[in-house]
């Protein structure tokens, strides 16, 4: 019997269609008693290392200020320390397309109370 090249054989795989293909796959595997599966872990593996890691710290702002005022201004005092004028000053430059920054690189833990808090007063927040 004469040997095949690696170029013969090569030659013969483009040859051949998906079907033909798996039947052989499926004939090495009974013949040689192994699996053409790649291992769970080793697959697995490569695709958390891929995944992006979340952002530890936020910035949030204020986009819509919603009907009730004052009690948005409340909030965002308590929520940044700032006293009542300048948290006045943050939601007066709440515009339809400019969010104004509350606080900036922020826990994302304590960017959620503060979200609460002022879903809470009836305004709307997001995170950048």
């Amino acid at each position: 019997m004469a040997k095949l090249t690696n170029e013969e054989i090569i030659a013969t795989l483009k040859e051949m269609s998906i079907l033909e293909l798996n039947a052989l796959v499926k004939a090495i595997e009974e013949e040689f008693g192994v699996t053409a599966a790649a291992p769970v872990a080793v697959a697995a593996a490569p695709a958390e290392e891929a995944a992006p890691a979340a952002p530890t710290e936020v910035s949030i702002y204020l986009k819509e200020i919603g009907a009730q005022k004052i009690a948005v201004i409340k909030a965002v005092k308590e929520a940044t320390g700032l006293s009542l004028m300048e948290a006045k000053g943050i939601v007066d430059k709440v515009a339809p397309d400019k969010p104004a920054l509350i606080k900036e690189n922020i826990k994302i833990e304590e960017a959620d109370t503060i979200k609460e808090a002022i879903l809470a007063a009836g305004a709307v927040v997001e995170y950048k």
